[in-house]
């Protein structure tokens, strides 16, 4: 029994040297002819202690050569970013400096606008008409390019006013080129969107009324300050339409023949306000609490 035993651990260690001979022999086979004749101490060094029978040193000869054939191709690439440095910034070009006149269809320039309010406030009447505060003059509301007339290449501008004191939208066309007013009309129960100096009035009537005590407290609460300025809120809207309403207050009865605003209001980079159940009726300056 010992015997076979012993036979039998023999040609198990005898199996495991021919092995491990066959796998350098395999490996040396197996590499590229360029790996032979590096005389770097990557390559022709490593193979000779390869040579010793160790597969782990003949691989890290390789892996040498590797490391230093994936260096060389680095420096290689003149594009390549070193390691650890940033790409430089990106750079935006200037925009194009805006003329003081537009050609066909581009959007009105600042100076047109500008000259097409004025133009359109110029009629005698104008002074007789009312702005959102109550002073001389219409308010203005907008201006947008005019659609051009067939065959003729002119600039026309449309600019939209309101006269709070007769509740009425002017509409007027300005020829940019000649300087003259070409049409103007007026309009009852038309209501434009809101323009920003209205809402700033709708929120400068909410703080000045009894109802405003609520906003001041929440902004108070918000802060810890007191709220005193209309410039201390952030602050959006549009129209209260009443077709739009399920209920609307009698006092609101005539919202869209008058105009009438709601906001929505927060903190400067803070919390939100509610102020969405405070309707303002700018024409007759009142501040009505809905829901």
């Amino acid at each position: 029994m010992y015997e076979i035993a012993r036979r039998h651990l023999g040609k198990v260690v005898a199996g495991a040297a021919m092995a491990v001979t066959g796998t350098a022999v395999a490996v040396a086979i197996s590499l590229p002819g360029s790996a032979g004749a590096d005389d770097t101490p990557g390559g022709r060094g490593a193979l000779g202690a390869g040579a010793a029978g160790t597969a782990a040193g003949t691989a890290g000869a390789v892996g040498a050569s590797s490391g230093l054939q994936g260096g060389e191709g680095g420096e290689g690439g003149e594009g390549a970013q070193s390691a650890g440095t940033a790409p430089p910034p990106a750079t935006v070009a200037p925009a194009a400096a805006e003329g003081r006149k537009g050609v066909g269809s581009d959007p009105l320039t600042d100076d047109e606008l500008s000259r097409a309010e004025t133009l359109a406030l110029t009629p005698p009447g104008a002074a007789a008409q009312q702005n959102v505060e109550g002073g001389r003059g219409p308010q203005h509301l907008g201006t947008d390019l005019a659609d051009p007339l067939p065959g003729d290449g002119t600039r026309r501008a449309e600019v939209r006013l309101y006269d709070y004191g007769r509740d009425e939208l002017i509409t007027r066309t300005v020829n940019l080129d000649t300087g003259k007013v070409e049409k103007s009309a007026s309009q009852r129960g038309v209501q434009p969107s809101a323009h920003p100096e209205e809402l700033r009035e709708a929120l400068e009537l909410i703080l000045a009324s009894p109802l405003g005590k609520g906003v001041k407290e929440d902004y108070r609460d918000a802060t810890g300050k007191a709220l005193t300025s209309t410039t201390q809120l952030w602050f959006n809207g549009d129209l209260y339409r009443t077709y739009r309403e399920a209920n609307v207050p009698a006092q609101l009865s005539r919202c869209g023949e008058h105009r009438c605003v709601r906001l929505v209001t927060k903190v400067l980079n803070g919390a939100w306000i509610d102020t969405r159940n405070l309707i303002v009726d700018l024409s007759a300056r009142t501040v009505t609490r809905v829901g």
